[in-house]
């Protein structure tokens, strides 16, 4: 199943109402507030590249406080327990 990390910008002061946003999208699995260049990373999966690639440009860019994206599609993906 095809995943990405997309990092995201926020407007100032609106992390929450964005991350309340993202946790109401389908394929939306983890939701991360984060310190540095980005805002919010969150994890993203689908059926398809293209469905994918809609999750991200028809759904999570147009939330009105979204201010831009960075995608990172996965290509490999290791899971740690311990």
């Amino acid at each position: 199943m095809p995943a990405a990390l997309v990092l995201i910008n926020t407007e100032i002061g609106s992390e929450s109402d964005v991350m309340n946003a993202l946790s109401k999208i389908d394929g939306v699995k983890e939701i991360y507030e984060v310190y540095g260049m980005y805002d919010i990373v969150v994890k993203v999966e689908a059926e398809t590249h293209e469905a994918l690639r809609e999750l991200v440009i028809n759904k999570i860019r147009r939330i009105p406080q979204v201010r831009g994206t960075t995608t990172m599609i996965v290509i490999e993906q290791r899971v740690i327990s311990k």
